[in-house]
């Protein structure tokens, strides 16, 4: 019997327990004034300098908001309403001097306390691509047969003959010849 209860009691505890863990994620209450929704961002991924169009259907019958794509540097802009399903759409210029990384882009639609958020992917352009070391480094050490072929195939002989040079001289040496 003890077993069976203390089985019970860890069952319930348990599935109190995953009820707290499923519980809302936000931290509003439902049916408070500021709810949040979804704003749609075309393209997701944008660069430096390109026109990105934002649109919700989340707005309401009045379509219209005011959106703030501070975050990426961009200021407010509009959103209107269109024929498109009721949504509100609106469009604003990401700056030239954008850095890459991701940016929350909001709009308070006009009707309600309803705030609706999106996100907005800045990467490089490929004039902004990193580019890569060609050549090399005037550090005032080496390079001086440079990277012409013949020059380099001059400076391996004279390696070569040197080297050879000095294992006929040791190898006399060594037998007791001299110099």
């Amino acid at each position: 019997m003890r077993r069976t209860a203390r089985l019970l009691t860890a069952t319930a505890l348990t599935a109190a327990a995953a009820g707290l863990a499923v519980a809302p994620a936000y931290g509003g209450v439902a049916g408070t004034a500021a709810r949040s929704g979804s704003l749609q961002v075309f393209p997701s991924t944008a660069v430096p300098g390109s026109q990105v169009t934002v649109n919700t259907a989340d707005c309401g019958t009045t379509g219209t908001a005011l959106g703030d794509a501070g975050a990426v540097g961009a200021g407010t802009f509009t959103l209107a309403p269109s024929t498109h399903q009721g949504e509100a759409i609106g469009q604003f210029k990401v700056p030239a001097s954008a850095q890459p990384g991701t940016y929350e882009i909001v709009a308070k639609c006009a009707e309600g306390d309803r705030n609706v958020t999106g996100d907005l992917m800045v990467a490089l352009s490929a004039a902004h691509e990193q580019v890569q070391p060609r050549g090399s480094m005037k550090t005032g050490v080496g390079g001086a047969f440079g990277t012409d072929p013949v020059q380099t195939t001059a400076g391996v002989a004279a390696l070569a003959v040197a080297a050879a040079g000095g294992t006929w001289l040791l190898h006399r040496r060594a037998r007791g010849d001299g110099i």
